[in-house]
């Protein structure tokens, strides 16, 4: 069928086949599809939606799009974990050496900020030496070697994927359901994973900022993931503040250091990367239930041996091979370093987290379009989390800026971005829900 009579078909509201889908996404493969065409297909989804069946379709159909790497060769389960997005988000650096130190194998291929949510990828950027964009040799013996490795997408993964990303990010139609769904997991599919966890994000900081719609975001993720044969449940987690501590790429990457050798661990970001590390290890069959799950994580990480994964992973992708022991010697550290001072007494009762994660583009360390460089040593670090109690002229953050006019203008956003109050505000459990393929709690 042509292009323009599938465009047609989907304009005017109706379902369209399996084989209508596929032979589309390979137009825009081969380039027989026009990027006015991908356009049109891409706001005709946006008002229609697609059915079950049909983004399942699609998504296979951008798996199919390039290559499939197969692990059938390894002597354990793959499984991965992928999050959409928010402030001081590194679970992915504690999380993957965790699951690896319980026995399972995690080949994770993220992904790079845009707007106003960090990317695991320029994160491991920071790294000196580190190769983020292995070819697949590399990556498969450093996944074989440590259990696990952190990379970039390929141009040989989901092709279709980045075409079709590319045209919706500047046709204002990447908020729709079936399209972030089948982006995402045609990437995992195509990753040959077993099974998958998605960390769907909530809140002020977050893509979703309504229950409702990460709830919607979920559930498609999980059914149109079932139902393309890759076995998968989503914890929704809150993102009304940010989740680690700092907010950045070298300074999350020292933040994540210190968490895995244990000198500092944020109780929220401990609750949600233990969380998740229970999920994967229940969906990759290596534990027989949450708590198990959540024990076998724990121990990982507090005997160290998740801590080892991570610094044999970071050698084996071009690392050095003392970077937990000396991490801050391998990354890049801001010249300027200074406290964000409280302007009165109380406590912290509202972040507008959204706007830390713009302040911390504003210094540089994120990008608005996808070629932007990157400062890779700026960012914020100390950030108080919400219900902290300070008084007047207490560091709020400490903020980590090229320049002396940078941090103040980031200074300013992140005072801006607290509200200080005279009553602390209860504390909320950051996981919020569950969703897999058969219930909900």
């Amino acid at each position: 069928m042509l292009p323009q009579e599938i465009i047609r078909q989907k304009r005017d509201g109706k379902a369209l086949p399996s084989d209508d889908i596929a032979a589309f996404i390979a137009g825009l493969t081969s380039g027989a599809v026009s990027e006015g065409q991908a356009a049109a297909f891409a706001m005709a989804v946006f008002f229609n939606g697609m059915r079950r069946e049909e983004a399942v379709a699609l998504t296979l159909a951008m798996r199919d799009s390039g290559e499939v790497l197969d692990w059938s060769d390894l002597p354990g389960p793959t499984t991965d974990k992928h999050s959409t997005g928010g402030i001081g988000d590194n679970v992915s650096l504690m999380l993957a050496p965790i699951v690896a130190a319980c026995g399972a194998y995690v080949p994770m291929i993220s992904g790079r900020g845009l707007g106003h949510t960090g990317g695991t990828l320029d994160k491991m950027d920071a790294i000196s030496g580190y190769v983020s964009q292995p070819d697949t040799a590399l990556f498969r013996k450093a996944v074989l070697s440590s259990g696990c490795a952190i990379i970039g997408q390929t141009a040989a993964l989901a092709p279709a994927d980045k075409r079709l990303y590319a045209i919706r990010d500047v046709t204002a139609t990447v908020e729709s359901i079936p399209l972030i769904t089948a982006s995402i997991l045609s990437k995992k599919l195509a990753a040959g994973l077993q099974s998958l966890v998605l960390d769907v994000k909530v809140g002020n900081g977050a893509f979703m900022e309504k229950s409702r719609d990460a709830a919607s975001l979920a559930k498609s993720l999980v059914e149109v993931a079932n139902g393309a044969g890759l076995k998968t449940s989503a914890l929704i987690t809150a993102m009304n503040e940010p989740l680690a501590s700092a907010a950045g790429n070298a300074v999350e990457v020292v933040n994540a250091v210190d968490f895995l050798t244990g000198r500092v661990r944020g109780p929220r970001l401990e609750k949600v990367t233990l969380a998740l590390s229970a999920e994967m290890l229940l969906s990759a069959g290596i534990a027989a239930s949450h708590a198990d799950g959540f024990a076998k994580a724990r121990e990982a990480l507090d005997t160290g041996r998740a801590a080892e994964r991570f610094a044999r992973m970071v050698h084996d992708l071009g690392g050095p091979a003392d970077f937990i022991e000396r991490s801050a010697g391998h990354l890049p550290q801001a010249p300027v370093e200074r406290a964000v001072r409280a302007g009165r007494a109380g406590f912290v009762t509202h972040i507008a987290t959204r706007d830390i994660g713009l302040a911390v583009v504003g210094l540089g360390g994120g990008r608005t379009r996808p070629g932007d460089s990157v400062d890779l040593a700026v960012g914020f670090t100390h950030l108080l989390p919400l219900g902290a109690e300070v008084r007047p002229g207490e560091p709020l953050a400490m903020v980590h800026a090229r320049d002396d006019a940078a941090a103040d203008i980031a200074g300013k956003a992140l005072a801006a971005a607290y509200e200080i109050g005279e009553v602390r505000p209860a504390a909320k459990d950051p996981v919020v829900r569950r969703i897999s393929a058969t219930e909900t709690y």
